[in-house]
């Protein structure tokens, strides 16, 4: 009896150890040996300096003439390839290199008023071709906020007044490796839009 109890004892360990191995979620998720990682999303202050955030005008004003005009605004992202497999021993070759060829930015409030159009921009997709080569790391610039945005609520209310809207822009990459499997990674950033003052 006892020894039964022990077998039956020993068969739960096991059978749950193989459950977690199983239950891996970054395996399941690829088949590719390669892991695509974002190190960093960087924006830019009103100066023009690289931060880790962004501050997005809605409306440019020429002081002089008062013309006014909308831009879009750029975000870089730092990408790193590494192995999948942590074994020192693990080879890796071109098939190993990342092509980048497209990515998604969804926005969200943090007071979680989150509809497109009325509290927050519409997601969009937008293309890139950008090779990232396994064990380096590079920097994409790539657009994070569209003009059109800007043309539509709620980026279009903010022209008329002071306020501020704060929103988390969530940026995921797809690609895929040299053997032709896919890969993807994100990562976030910050967004103030508002009407700043131009000089």
């Amino acid at each position: 009896m006892k020894t039964a109890s022990v077998i039956l004892r020993v068969s739960l360990v096991l059978a749950a150890a193989f459950l977690l191995l199983s239950c891996n979620a970054l395996e399941n998720k690829t088949e590719s040996a390669s892991l695509l990682i974002v190190e960093n999303l960087m924006g830019t202050n009103l100066d023009g300096d690289e931060v880790n955030y962004l501050q997005s005008d809605v409306l440019i004003q020429d002081s002089e003439t008062g013309a006014e005009s909308i831009k879009a605004d750029a975000a870089v992202a730092t990408f790193q390839v590494t192995l999948l497999d942590p074994n020192p021993g693990a080879a890796s070759s071109i098939y190993s290199d990342v092509q980048l060829n497209r990515y998604v930015v969804t926005f969200s409030q943090p007071n979680g008023n989150n509809i497109e159009g009325r509290d927050v921009p519409y997601s969009f997709e937008g293309s890139m071709s950008s090779l990232i080569r396994v064990g380096t790391s590079a920097d994409v610039a790539f657009i994070i906020v569209r003009e059109v945005a800007k043309l539509e609520p709620p980026l279009a209310s903010l022209r008329d007044g002071m306020d501020v809207l704060q929103v988390t822009a969530k940026v995921t990459f797809y690609g895929k490796d040299m053997a032709g499997k896919s890969v993807k990674a994100s990562g976030t950033l910050t967004i103030f839009f508002a009407n700043y003052a131009n000089e």
